[in-house]
């Protein structure tokens, strides 16, 4: 047994699989784009490390591809064949009962494991992050925010994980609404892991949601080495810089960033078609004519329609089928979306009635022009949108459409309120799109009062 770069007592079979997986480690700290390579490298030098098997099953299932259970399951039976081969602590073995419950789609039981791991080993950064990547998903800001808090004090100034640990701190900060707070400690995070792109990316939501996207742009502005080491995740980080740039509404330099950055490999991913649609919705909310930017991803989300792994990529899937026009894929996207809401067989499922039927159903009518069947059913989504999981900038394009709907149906008190309570979260500022929204609101209030007081002819 060795200690890995975190200080972990692990089970592996030598200095030079351990090396191997120190950098697997750090990599997937930094959201860096060799952790696979590390990975690959660790158990072709220890083919019997069950926690190596058990994180390279996580991470396929965090992928949110159906394609690849089959996978997730082939590694989950590798970790337990290699506990039986050799004896491994119980900090180990929990990370194979998660993955265990993460491949039943029980991500809540999954997360349970990996807090039973922090409870004796609360400097134990893999469980720490992994714990955060599961919340994620599910939207669970304030359950990210007390997991970090509660082992904070196992993190000293020589804890190689300090800083990965203060950007899933920032994270959470921002997600419970301590801006101030989020951008302290993502900024120091910053200054001791200058490779970690979560805790810069942390920042950056904290300009977003305080409404000042020019002191966002100027916070990343010369820290492209902080993602330009990232996998798919620095995709992510440009689409933030292109959300600052349209609320100051320079929409061709969007455009641009969405051409030569944020879509410059036409991936499937969910996460990156999610960044994709979500960034041609507001464009398009706002006036913008996105020409055929819509095709590619319709037909690349028309072959995802039975996936099923998580509402929030169901959901961006469908506005680029919407966007794309794709009838005959949207009724088969919906009509799976109906089946396993109706089955109601695992947590996912849940889910998936509740909002995510719901927000679909709006969506769907939004993009029919049938404004008043949009609102009322995004409307009802809204309570529960966060259940649907990724972050409050993610989920910000769902909010807009829900206003817009209800500005375009006629709904104007319901969408004012709507706004208020949108200006309240972040940080009572307004953004561009509110000021223009409160606009429209006083505007057709405006011409109804004018008609109301017009004779009749």
């Amino acid at each position: 047994m060795y200690q890995d770069v975190f200080g972990q007592d692990t089970t592996i079979g030598s200095r030079d699989a351990l090396a191997a997986w120190d950098r697997t480690l750090l990599a997937f700290m930094a959201h860096g784009a060799e952790t696979p390579t590390h990975l690959g490298e660790t158990l072709r030098f220890d083919p019997d490390f069950a926690l190596g098997h058990a994180v390279k099953g996580m991470f396929y299932l965090l992928l949110g591809r159906r394609e690849l259970s089959e996978t997730a399951r082939e590694a989950l039976g590798l970790a337990e064949a290699a506990a039986l081969t050799r004896a491994i602590s119980a900090r180990e073995q929990s990370f194979i009962h998660a993955l265990r419950e993460m491949y039943g789609c029980a991500p809540s039981k999954a997360i349970s494991h990996f807090e039973d791991v922090l409870a004796v080993h609360p400097g134990d950064t893999l469980a720490m992050k992994m714990s955060h990547a599961v919340r994620f998903i599910l939207g669970d800001g304030k359950g990210m925010r007390s997991s970090i808090e509660a082992v904070m004090g196992a993190y000293g100034p020589d804890h190689a994980g300090r800083g990965y640990m203060m950007g899933c701190h920032a994270f959470s900060l921002e997600e419970t609404g301590d801006y101030k707070a989020a951008e302290a400690v993502g900024r120091m995070g910053l200054s001791v892991s200058p490779d970690d792109a979560w805790g810069l990316h942390a920042v950056t939501h904290v300009y977003d949601m305080t409404c000042n996207a020019a002191g966002g742009l100027e916070w990343l502005d010369g820290r492209e080495a902080a993602w330009a080491h990232c996998n798919n995740f620095r995709y992510h980080v440009w689409w933030h810089k292109a959300l600052l740039h349209l609320d100051l509404g320079q929409t061709e330099t969007v455009l641009a960033l969405y051409d030569t950055q944020i879509r410059a490999d036409k991936t499937d991913d969910y996460r990156d078609i999610s960044n994709a649609t979500s960034l041609l919705s507001r464009l398009e909310l706002d006036g913008v004519d996105v020409g055929d930017r819509w095709e590619e991803l319709a037909d690349l989300s028309a072959n995802r329609t039975e996936d099923g792994c998580l509402i929030f990529a169901d959901l961006h899937y469908l506005l680029a089928l919407i966007g794309g026009s794709r009838k005959q894929a949207i009724a088969k996207l919906m009509g799976r979306m109906h089946r396993d809401a109706k089955s109601g067989c695992f947590e996912t499922d849940r889910l998936m009635a509740r909002p995510g039927l719901s927000a679909a159903k709006g969506l769907e009518a939004f993009g029919e022009a049938d404004y008043t069947t949009a609102f009322l059913n995004l409307a009802r989504a809204r309570p529960s949108m966060q259940d649907a999981g990724g972050s409050h900038a993610q989920r910000d394009v769902f909010e807009r459409l829900t206003i817009d709907a209800g500005i375009r149906a006629g709904f104007l008190d319901e969408a004012e309120a709507i706004l208020k309570d949108r200006k309240r979260k972040r940080a009572g500022a307004e953004d561009g799109y509110a000021a223009a929204r409160f606009s429209l609101i006083s505007q057709a209030r405006d011409e109804t009062s004018c008609a109301a007081a017009t004779p009749a002819q």
